[in-house]
């Protein structure tokens, strides 16, 4: 199968697998702390990883385990701990959302750090994102006048973390198989991630006995495997076949698949979410169009 048809069932495999994902960190937070939920998630996922390529990792060079370091903090690490405190105080839906600006992230990021050029066409697509996520932003905070909407920021910084790790992957870590990138992207967090744990309480006899606690961690187990190991995986290999930009793009679909979940488990959606959501999208679309011009 050529790489042109792989990359898009790669797309889309992963935005119904990522798309999944924020309504799973809601089940999860209903018995975990975010510290918990975040340190259980990447502990998980490196035993899944462990398990199926622990071999691949000593295929990495010396001089590219800077880099591997690097994408586990933006592309998993901080991400994984902010989109647990977002989602203590706005939806899932609008979380999914509000992740569509990793394309245009990734644009600014790539010219500024990887002297990737970007055009005025592009420009204007980021701009019109980014008006979009304030409205989704106002307009939540207005429907949920009880949630806090500046916890909303915390998924813009995490898009921030994305659409770095994605530059990485592309210009340094190319010729690291995505296996090997994703395993040694957990090797390097599983300690930090255990030492997290440890000063959270999780180890109290009492959270143990607690059955939304069990059940938090069923939820978490899913993601781990298949929203962040699973992912990973398919995630670096997408990068490498295609480049930085589509990849990202597969915020294009996430917010379809969120948009489902949020309003099956009953929350808010109206017709100005919509209309922002519409408009972020609208933003990635131009930056992507004016890309595959080139």
């Amino acid at each position: 199968m050529m790489n042109d048809q792989k990359k898009w069932i790669y797309l889309i495999v992963l935005s119904l697998i990522w798309g999944s994902s924020y309504i799973l960190i809601k089940k999860g937070l209903v018995g975990l702390t975010p510290i918990q939920l975040g340190s259980v998630r990447i502990i998980f996922s490196t035993v899944f990883l462990f398990l199926i390529g622990f071999r691949s990792v000593l295929k990495i060079k010396r001089q590219e385990w800077k880099w591997v370091a690097v994408s586990a903090l933006c592309g998993t690490f901080v991400p994984v701990f902010l989109f647990s405190f977002a989602e203590t105080e706005i939806d899932s839906s609008i979380a999914s959302i509000l992740n569509s600006l990793v394309p245009l992230f990734t644009i600014f990021i790539g010219f500024a750090v990887f002297k990737v050029n970007f055009s005025k066409n592009q420009v204007i697509g980021v701009i019109i994102g980014l008006l979009g996520a304030v409205v989704l932003i106002f307009q939540g905070a207005n429907v949920n006048p009880d949630q806090n909407y500046f916890f909303a920021l915390l998924v813009v910084v995490a898009a921030i973390c994305y659409a770095i790790n994605a530059n990485i992957v592309k210009s340094k870590l190319q010729e690291v198989s995505p296996m090997a990138i994703a395993v040694g992207n957990f090797a390097v967090m599983v300690v930090p991630a255990i030492l997290v744990l440890s000063f959270s309480g999780v180890f109290n006899e009492s959270t143990y006995e607690n059955k939304e606690f069990q059940t938090s961690l069923g939820y978490i187990a899913v993601l781990a495997v298949f929203g962040t190991g699973l992912a990973k995986i398919l995630f670096n290999k997408l990068i490498q076949i295609s480049n930085a930009v589509f990849s990202t793009s597969v915020t294009y679909l996430i917010p379809v698949v969120g948009i489902f979940w949020g309003v099956l488990d009953g929350e808010k959606f109206t017709v100005i979410h919509l209309l922002a959501s519409g408009i972020i999208l609208l933003g990635v679309y131009i930056v992507n169009r004016n890309r595959k011009k080139k």
